[in-house]
């Protein structure tokens, strides 16, 4: 087998297959890094161009604009000591200049010194705001990846036998917290699983997401069947949507899969919500969708009719690899607008662990939607041993 990378293609690249798309290259990044160089160094660059520019033009004209821009450029870029040095040089080089000119004493010479002095003072104030600012985000960001390792806690990499790795990849690089959702849980039944899609976003959604997961983890290990498990779940959203107001009382819902392993027996079993159905990667590189024959409404929409949830059962060799995920994977485009296929793209492909599947899958992506995600992206796999 050909290697390629943190997986292996079974059987070699072949002629036409589907290339994702590169996204940011090698040039794209050059380009980036140049021209936060070029920032970085615009405050100095701005006092040259004054100084050259107030020297040698006659005295009816003034740098005065360059002098002034040079702080105000440093303060959401430098540090503070950077902001006040950049302050105090913008008016040094104009004394001097008004010095070496002998109009230091000039009535437009006091003005313009007396014009960047100030703006290089309003520099420092607008530097510390922006100093708060980003201490407050930072600790925001903090506050939300601790509610969303809460959560969503990493599981286990050997729950029940099993292989697990699980992802969770927001739209938006360093956001935490969506309406995404896993769980994996070991019970006397066999492992068992849910990976589901909260309608809407916001704090909404993450409440919904702790009432999903609250009410899974405890019907695991208390219901007989995975169908009980789904009906337990529909009942917790049912009593959070009567206390909820508005349009999401009458209109949320959560798609998802559940998925129960049994200990040895080579099997798992399945009850779709209206979700993307999950995948089947086997050894050799064959991947085969683990599409139900009833799927049933999603959670939450049980008011809508009654669509008795039926657990279809599926083989699950030794070796393969179940892959659950939300449909952030599924619905990302490329520049084109086609979808990412998650099926078509892992044909062929083995993977040394679940961890590695994720990894590429999540990197894939990306560069095949340019970073562009619109939704979030939720995901598990498990390998049988």
């Amino acid at each position: 087998m050909e290697e390629e990378g943190p997986y292996v293609r079974a059987g070699g690249r072949l002629p036409g297959d589907p290339v994702p798309d590169p996204g940011l290259g090698p040039v794209e990044r050059r380009r980036i890094s140049y021209a936060r160089t070029f920032v970085h160094r615009l405050p100095a660059l701005l006092l040259i161009v004054g100084a050259f520019y107030d020297y040698f033009t006659p005295q009816d004209f003034t740098a005065a604009p360059f002098f002034t821009a040079a702080p105000l450029v440093a303060a959401p870029l430098y540090s503070r000591r950077g902001t006040v040095l950049t302050g105090l040089a913008s008016v040094a080089v104009v004394l001097a200049i008004h010095l070496r000119l002998g109009i230091v004493l000039h009535t437009d010479a006091i003005t313009e010194a007396a014009t960047v002095a100030t703006v290089a003072v309003l520099a420092v104030l607008i530097n510390a705001l922006v100093r708060r600012s980003s201490e407050q985000l930072a600790s925001a960001r903090e506050i939300a990846e601790a509610a969303q390792r809460a959560v969503l806690p990493e599981p286990a990499e050997r729950i029940g036998g099993f292989e697990i790795a699980a992802r969770y990849e927001a739209a938006q690089e360093g956001a935490f917290i969506g309406g995404d959702l896993y769980a994996v849980q070991d019970t006397p039944h066999g492992v068992r699983l849910v990976v589901g899609d909260v309608r809407g976003k916001g704090m909404g959604a993450v409440a919904a997401v702790a009432v999903v997961i609250g009410a899974f983890r405890e019907a695991a290990e208390q219901e007989a069947t995975l169908e009980a498990v789904a009906q337990r779940l529909e009942r917790a959203l049912a009593r959070e949507g009567t206390r909820r107001d508005g349009l999401d009382a009458f209109e949320g819902f959560t798609t998802a899969v559940l998925a129960e392993l049994p200990h040895g027996d080579g099997v798992v079993r399945i009850v779709d919500r209206g979700h993307p159905p999950p995948l089947l990667l086997q050894v050799d590189g064959t991947v085969s969708t683990l599409q139900v024959q009833e799927p049933a409404l999603p959670l939450g929409m049980g008011e809508l009719g009654v669509w008795p949830d039926r657990a279809e059962e599926f083989a699950f060799p030794g070796g393969a690899t179940l892959l659950v995920y939300t449909d952030g994977l599924s619905e990302a485009r490329d520049a084109r607008g086609v979808f990412y296929d998650p099926a078509a793209r892992l044909a062929g492909r083995t993977f040394r662990t679940p961890g590695a599947l994720l990894g590429i899958l999540a990197k894939e992506v990306r560069r095949y939607s340019g970073g562009w995600m619109t939704d979030d992206m939720a995901m598990i796999a498990v390998r049988h041993p």
